[in-house]
């Protein structure tokens, strides 16, 4: 049976170690960036370049160890070289929390500055918070993004701090502890977050959230999420139905139609189609269960 599932977590929400892709600083990288971003991957030539621009396309490989033999040995000078170090040495095995806290350290000396390495860097200090210490403290976590937010309102590490501080308020943070005043405080960051995949990618967690706390009103984040658009593959796939799914009880039949048709035209070969074919059968008799 096709029941409605929490959706997969969003790019920007999900919990890896870290969005490697976009940490690469737009300005100096920008040609690897777009790679990266675009998902078209990284040439493999590019591993054998030398400095800086190799350390940043071996981290996007998952390679922090290479990365960090084409970085200085000694503590470098310029900001870049020391995001790109203090990002490696994230990721770098064996992870303990006394290198974490040692790349705490060099990350909030990097956020005092007023350029995108601080912003990166103050965004980073809060992921490690959240999810690269063994023991993760959401109320640390909660802090760093709030500074970023407050020293660099309106850019994109600003927006995307926002993101994972709806997180923490849905599901982590001890207070507000009733489930509507968890949800209301998220759904208030949501004027401060304007760039598009960014926002749609916060109507996806606010809806999850409401589902999670069993609260109306999931559906209409969910919608404005698929119209900002952007999502391909299982994700869109998983938005589709529960869209679908949620507008069938709801009563919206047509709605419901017109999702779970969408999902038939896109998704030919996925286990799921045979129960949506019910599902749209079952909304051509009328109302039921």
């Amino acid at each position: 049976m096709l029941g409605v599932r929490l959706l997969p977590e969003p790019q920007a929400c999900r919990p890896s170690a870290f969005p490697h892709a976009s940490l690469v600083p737009r300005a100096s990288l920008p040609v690897l960036l777009g790679l990266l971003l675009t998902g078209c991957g990284v040439p493999a030539s590019a591993a054998g370049e030398s400095g800086l621009v190799a350390a940043w396309t071996l981290v996007a490989r998952h390679l922090p160890a290479d990365a960090r033999a084409r970085l200085p040995k000694d503590p470098p000078a310029d900001r870049e070289s020391a995001l790109a170090v203090a990002v490696v040495d994230m990721d770098r095995q064996p992870v303990t929390d006394e290198r974490l806290s040692a790349c705490i350290v060099a990350l909030r000396d990097l956020a005092r500055g007023d350029d995108e390495v601080a912003q990166i860097a103050g965004y980073l200090v809060g992921r490690i918070y959240q999810v690269h210490l063994f023991q993760p403290d959401p109320a640390k976590a909660a802090q760093a993004y709030e500074e970023v937010a407050l020293r660099h309102p309106g850019s994109y590490w600003a927006q995307l701090a926002l993101v994972k501080l709806a997180l923490l308020d849905l599901f982590l943070l001890p207070q507000p502890a009733a489930p509507a005043d968890r949800v209301a405080a998220a759904e208030a960051l949501l004027p401060k977050v304007t760039d598009p995949a960014l926002r749609r990618d916060l109507h996806l967690v606010l809806g999850r959230g409401r589902l999670f706390h069993r609260l109306p009103g999931v559906l209409p984040h969910l919608l404005e999420a698929d119209r900002i658009g952007g999502l391909a593959g299982v994700a869109r796939a998983d938005l589709q139905l529960q869209i679908g799914e949620l507008s069938r009880r709801a009563g919206e039949a047509a709605t419901a139609r017109r999702y779970f048709e969408a999902f038939l035209a896109e998704n030919e070969v996925d286990p799921r189609v045979y129960a949506v074919r019910v599902k749209l059968a079952s909304l051509a008799k009328g109302p039921g269960p």
